[in-house]
C-alpha cells in the first residue's frame, strides 16, 4: 500500500464548510503545485479542508483509479478562495476536468468508479 493509499476512517457529522473544523493540511492549490513542480497537471481533484469525509473522498478516488489500471494524479484543494472558483458551498466536492460532479457527500469507490468512467478517463 502506497502512502496516498492509507486507509481513511469517516466520521460521522457535517461538512468542512459547516464543521468550524481547521484543515489537517495546508495546501494553496494542487494545481498551482503541479504547475510549479512541473509534474503533469491532475484532470480529478478533491475539494475540502481536509476533513476525514475530504479524505476519504480522496481515498475512494485512489481506490477506483487503482481499479482502472490508471496513473492519474489527484489533486486536493484545500484553500477556500480556489474552492469557490468552482462555485462549490459544501465539502467535499469533487472535479473531473473541470467540471464539479459530487458535492457535499464522500463517496464510494464504486460511486467514483462510475463517475470516472462516463467521464471517458479509462
Amino acid at each position: 500500500m502506497s502512502d496516498r493509499q492509507k486507509v481513511i476512517e469517516v466520521e460521522e457529522g457535517s461538512t468542512c464548510f459547516n464543521a468550524g473544523s481547521l484543515p489537517h493540511y495546508d495546501v494553496k492549490s494542487e494545481s498551482k503545485f503541479e504547475q510549479e513542480s512541473g509534474e503533469q497537471k491532475p484532470r480529478i481533484f478533491v475539494l475540502g479542508a481536509g476533513c476525514p469525509k475530504c479524505r476519504a473522498l480522496e481515498q475512494a478516488v485512489l481506490s477506483a483509479l487503482g481499479e482502472m489500471n490508471l496513473q492519474e494524479p489527484v489533486g486536493h484543494i484545500t484553500d477556500y478562495a480556489e474552492m469557490a472558483k468552482y462555485g462549490v458551498m459544501s465539502t467535499p466536492a469533487l472535479v473531473i476536468d473541470g467540471k464539479v460532479v459530487s458535492v457535499g457527500r464522500a463517496l464510494n469507490a464504486q460511486e467514483v468508479l462510475k463517475l470516472l468512467q462516463s467521464a471517458n478517463l479509462d
